[in-house]
C-alpha cells in the first residue's frame, strides 16, 4: 500500500520513551491514513494491538463456525433422498471444511497459532455462530440452511470482501463464491419439496418456521447491545452495523419466500412504504443470549463431536508433521 514505508516496524529499537512514543505516534497516523484510503493493511505492516486483537477474535469466530458448522448437515449425508443431492451435500460440507482452513490461516498471519484457537475453542474460551446449535431434525432443514443460513452468511460476508485487512479479505471472496452455491443449492431443493406433495410442503414451511429467527439471530445482537461492532467499522474490517445487515437480508428474503411458495413465521412482516424496508417483528434476544452461553439444544453435542474428531485426528496431523520435518531435511541436504 501507499503508506506501507511509513507503516511497517522497520529498523532499531527508540532510544527512550520519548522517542518511542513519536515512532509509535508516527504508526498509527500512518495506519489511520492507510484505513480512512481504504488501502489494505498487511501482515507485516505496524497495526495497534487492538486492531490486531479484535481480527484475531473475529477470524477465529469465524473459522470456528465453519467447521462446527459442517456437523448440522453431514448428519443428512447418508439419509439424502437421491445420489444427487448426497453428491450437492458432500460437497458442500467439504467446502466448509475449506473455507475453515483458510479462516485459521489468515488468523495465523497475525501470529495467532492455530492450536491455541482451537484449544479455545474446545474449551469454550471462544465462540462459534449460535445458529448451528440448533438440530436438523428433517431433510428440509438441510433446504432450510442453505437458503437462510447461507444467505444469511453471503449478507454479511460480502462486505467482508473489502475488509481493512488484505488476507481475511482475499479469503472472503473464495468463501462468498463458494457460499453462494450453497445459497442456491438449498433454496432449489426447498422449491423442490414445497411443489411436491402436502407432505413435502408441509416439511419444508416447518423447517423455514424453526430457521427464520435464529437466522436473524446471526447478524448479532442490537447495535446498542454490540460491544464490538462501531469500532470494527472505524477499522472498516466491518462496513454495516448488524442491524443494517439484519434488515437487508429480511428485504432480500421476503420475495424469494413468495417465490418458493412459504411464508415467513412473522405476523409482523410487512412492507413499510415510509421506510422503504420491511418492518418485522421482535427478536427473542433473551433465547440468543441463553444458546450462546452454551445453552441451546445442541451445544454440549457439537463441541463433544468436534473435541472428538480433533482427537481422533492426531495421528494425521502428527505424520503430517514428521513428514514435512523429513522433507526439509532432505531439502536441506540437497541443497547443502
Amino acid at each position: 500500500m501507499a503508506t506501507a514505508a511509513a507503516h511497517q516496524a522497520a529498523g532499531t529499537e527508540p532510544d527512550d520513551a520519548a522517542s518511542m512514543a513519536a515512532r509509535t505516534a508516527e504508526h498509527q497516523a500512518a495506519f489511520d491514513a492507510a484505513v480512512a484510503a481504504d488501502e489494505r493493511i498487511e501482515p507485516r505492516d505496524w497495526m495497534p494491538d487492538a486492531y490486531r486483537a479484535s481480527l484475531v477474535r473475529q477470524i477465529a469466530q469465524h473459522a470456528h463456525s465453519e467447521i462446527i458448522g459442517m456437523q448440522p448437515e453431514a448428519n443428512w449425508i447418508t439419509r439424502a433422498p437421491s445420489l444427487r443431492r448426497k453428491a450437492i451435500l458432500m460437497a458442500k460440507v467439504q467446502d466448509e471444511a475449506g473455507h475453515g482452513l483458510y479462516l485459521y490461516s489468515a488468523a495465523e498471519t497475525l501470529g495467532a497459532s492455530r492450536d491455541e484457537l482451537l484449544d479455545k475453542l474446545h474449551s469454550g474460551r471462544q465462540k462459534y455462530s449460535s445458529i448451528f446449535n440448533y438440530p436438523t431434525l428433517t431433510w428440509a432443514d438441510v433446504g432450510a440452511i442453505g437458503w437462510l443460513v447461507d444467505g444469511a452468511a453471503i449478507t454479511n460476508q460480502v462486505p467482508l470482501c473489502r475488509c481493512s485487512y488484505g488476507p481475511y479479505a482475499r479469503a472472503m471472496v473464495r468463501v462468498c463464491k463458494e457460499e453462494s452455491f450453497h445459497q442456491r443449492q438449498g433454496y432449489e431443493s426447498l422449491l423442490a419439496l414445497s411443489r411436491g406433495t402436502q407432505a413435502q410442503h408441509d416439511m419444508a414451511q416447518d423447517a423455514v418456521n424453526r430457521w427464520w429467527w435464529p437466522s436473524l439471530m446471526m447478524f448479532g445482537p442490537p447495535d446498542d447491545e454490540s460491544s464490538h461492532s462501531e469500532q470494527s467499522m472505524t477499522w472498516k474490517i466491518k462496513r454495516h452495523s448488524n442491524d443494517e445487515l439484519r434488515q437487508r437480508f429480511v428485504d432480500i428474503c421476503v420475495p424469494q419466500a413468495e417465490s418458493l411458495g412459504l411464508t415467513l413465521p412473522d405476523p409482523d412482516l410487512v412492507w413499510n412504504e415510509e421506510r422503504g424496508h420491511h418492518d418485522f417483528g421482535p427478536i427473542d434476544w433473551t433465547e440468543f443470549w441463553d444458546v450462546l452461553k452454551g445453552n441451546g439444544p445442541c451445544n454440549d453435542q457439537r463441541i463433544t463431536q468436534r473435541r472428538r474428531a480433533h482427537e481422533d485426528g492426531a495421528w494425521v496431523r502428527e505424520a503430517a508433521a514428521a513428514y514435512a520435518t523429513k522433507h526439509g531435511e532432505k531439502h536441506g541436504e540437497a541443497t547443502a
